[in-house]
Order: C-alpha cells, then structure tokens, then sequence
C-alpha cells in the first residue's frame, strides 16, 4: 500500500480507544468502518483522571478543547463510620495535578473530531477473524437483525475493553492474558450529594481492605466508586452488586454516608461492577490485527492512566501508519515499541497505587493520614514526595510521549 492509497480499517468498540483510533487514522488517511455491539452511543460514565501524558495526547488529536478539568476546590473528608471526619486528601491531589472528569466526556470528545464519514455501525460485533499476506476476512453479525456478512479489511483494530471478542478470535482465550488483582469494584453516579457531604465536597472512608471513595466535581453530581478485596472473585458474580457491597463492608452499621451511597448503587440504573484483572500480552498485535485500550493491556482504574494511554495508543498509531505508509508491521512493531515502556510502567505500577485506593492494614492507613501533615516540612515532604512516587509520575504519567519521540524512529536498527 502506498502512501496515497487509503487502506480500510475496521475500528471494534466504541469506548474512548476505538473512537480516537477511528478518528486519528481517518486523519492518516485510512478509511475506517467503527462497530460497537451496544445498539447506541454510550452516554454514561464514571471518573477517571486525565494525567500530562492523556492531556497532551488529547491537544494532539484535537479533542482538548472539548474537555475540561471538573475538579472540585472543596476541601475533601477523610470519613470514619461513626461520623468523625478529618481533612482528606482528594485524588486531584496528586502529584502532577490531573484534571478530574467522567468518562463519558473524554468519549464525547473524542467522538467530536470524528470525521462525518466515518462509517459507523451499532448492534454489530466479529464473529470470525481469518487473515493472510494481504488482508483481514471478518464475519460481523448484526445482532440486531441476526445477519452476518464478511468483509475484507487491510487492517483491524480490537478495541473492544477487557473481554475483547478480537483478543479471544486472534489470539487466544481469555485466561491466558487476564490476570486478577483479587479485588471488586462497583462505580456509578450519585444524583445530587450524599447525606452528610456539601455539594462539591469528596471524601473518603478507608478501612483494611475495603475503602469508599466519592468523587466531587465543580460543575456536576458526584461519582462513587467502592472496592474491596476478594478471594473468590467468581462468587462475586453471583449476587447483585449492592449485596456484595453490603456483605463486604459488614457486619457492622455502614453509618451515614456510606450507608446513603449503598442504598443508592441498589437503585443505580448504570453500575460499573467488575473485577480488577490486567490484560499481559506479549505482543500487541498479530498480522494485520493490532489489540488498543484495555483490550491490549488494561492497566486498571487503580493505576488511573486507562483513558489516557488509550489516547496516547491512537494518537501514536496513526503517527506511526504515516511514517511507515508501505510497511505495515513495521508501523505496528515501531508502535508497539514507543509505546511499551510506558504502560508496563503504569502495569506494574498499578500494584503500589491501589494503595492510595484500598489499603491493606492499619499500620498503612495510618502513614496515609500523616502524609497531609508531613508535607507542610521541608524533610517531610522529601519523604511524602517518595511515597507518592512523584518523579515516576512526572517522567511517566505526565510525559508528552508522542513529543517526545524523535522525528523519525529506529525499526530492526534502520531509520
């Protein structure tokens, strides 16, 4: 394929990584055909953080205009049970100050530089993935009608999240690339404020092993996200979401504010429930198939870098198509090779920052509480900066990782 000749690209998923990919290499001048199995657009969504390195990736593919910090002022509550509060520590505390935002904005975003002829088609998921030297033969079956058809595509990107149907088609099962962290989380969005908080105040209650964590933002309803460790995540499925909920945080009362939000996730219409698993691949793609998002390495929300290394994946692919326009396992293999040591990073990472989610014993929530109060000191906040793995936050999550990159890239030793 030449550089003027425009390959067709079938995008799978329609979350924040299929969309950008879509959009960014329709920019490069592919022609891409998106499919979500959901009959309609998403609209939902729960909080995530937006670090350097998604800031800068979202500018790159035009999107930043779109999206905006909602993080609150209000000074957050360390909650206990019994209503004693404190001064807490927000996630929008962290080092590198990442904008506060719902997933669904970070998806209307991206969906908002999405050209118009982008081809796009609900209800409609690959049910057979066969490819040779010079394509990609997919069967998509319009669970709507019930009606199958295949196509030929030059290229296909599986950005279909965690439990990708491509990943299971091309290469392998489920169980060979999911590994459990053995912990729950249940998220949703909270209309109006929980009793005993102020509009536009988050919080936290943390206990061994099992933590709350309410989500303010300045310009619209909270989000909630509960977590809990588990050693039978099968089980957990067995029940409905609040019951496990209710199961892992007693037997004692839940008190004010977390009672609210449980009774709350019993009545939610949109509850993220899930267990916390990483996708471990050693390749990222295979022939003309290439895995993006979650679907290739979901790092978890404990890591808080899913959204943004899904932009930064798009933005870098297309980057990489335009560089090497007649080879494409050399784009896809220079790709995957910028790209990697940045998400296992925030992989391998993701095992120390659900600490600052859920922690394990009291002796470590009790060094949380003293990290406000050592960070008013010069030597303290040395200390405090090395907890929170400031210089790793800097150099990883809030690098331009495309910017960075040299003007043009070494594959196999040539330029």
């Amino acid at each position: 394929m030449t550089e003027s000749e425009a390959g067709r690209v079938l995008v799978v998923g329609m979350g924040v990584s299929g969309i950008a990919t879509a959009a960014r290499l329709r920019k490069a001048g592919w022609r891409p055909v998106l499919i979500e199995k959901a009959p309609e657009r998403r609209s939902g969504g729960y909080f995530v953080a937006l670090f350097g390195a998604g800031q800068a990736a979202a500018t790159r593919l035009g999107m930043a205009g779109a999206i905006h910090d909602r993080a609150s002022t209000a000074q957050g509550l360390d909650l206990a049970r019994d209503g004693s509060s404190r001064p807490g520590m927000s996630y929008a505390d962290l080092p590198g100050k990442p904008w506060m935002m719902l997933r669904s904005d970070v998806e209307k975003a991206a969906f908002a530089v999405l050209p118009d002829d982008v081809e796009i088609r609900y209800s409609t998921v690959p049910a057979a993935i066969e490819q040779d030297a010079d394509g990609v033969d997919v069967t998509l079956l319009d669970t709507a009608s019930n009606t199958a058809t295949t196509e030929r595509f030059d290229l296909v990107v599986g950005a279909d999240g965690l439990r990708s149907t491509v990943r299971s088609l091309v290469f392998g099962p489920h169980e060979k690339y999911l590994r459990r962290m053995g912990y729950m989380v249940a998220a949703f969005q909270y209309t109006g404020t929980p009793a005993g908080l102020a509009p536009g105040q988050g919080a936290t209650l943390l206990e061994p092993d099992r933590s709350m964590w309410v989500f303010a933002f300045s310009d619209h309803d909270p989000t909630v996200m509960l977590t809990y460790r588990t050693d039978d995540v099968d089980a957990e499925f067995t029940r409905p979401p609040a019951e496990r909920v209710r199961a892992a945080f007693g037997p004692r009362p839940l008190g004010k504010v977390l009672g609210d939000v449980v009774g709350a996730l019993e009545s939610a219409d949109d509850v993220l429930f899930d267990s916390v698993e990483q996708v471990r691949l050693d390749r990222w793609h295979k022939g003309r198939v290439v895995l993006m998002g979650d679907a290739a390495w979901c790092v978890t929300l404990y890591a808080g870098m899913g959204v943004s290394a899904g932009l930064t994946g798009a933005e870098l692919l297309g980057g990489m198509l335009e560089r090497h326009p007649s080879d494409l396992d050399a784009a896809l293999s220079a790709w995957e090779r910028a790209l990697r040591p940045y998400v296992d990073h925030y992989q391998d990472g993701a095992f120390a920052d659900r600490k600052i989610f859920v922690v394990d014993n009291r002796a470590q929530l009790l060094l949380r509480r003293t990290v406000p109060l050592l960070s008013r000191f010069k030597l303290g906040k040395r200390l405090t900066d090395r907890i929170m793995r400031l210089d790793e936050i800097a150099l990883y999550k809030n690098a331009d990782i495309v910017g960075a990159l040299p003007e043009r890239t070494t594959v196999g030793g040539t330029a």
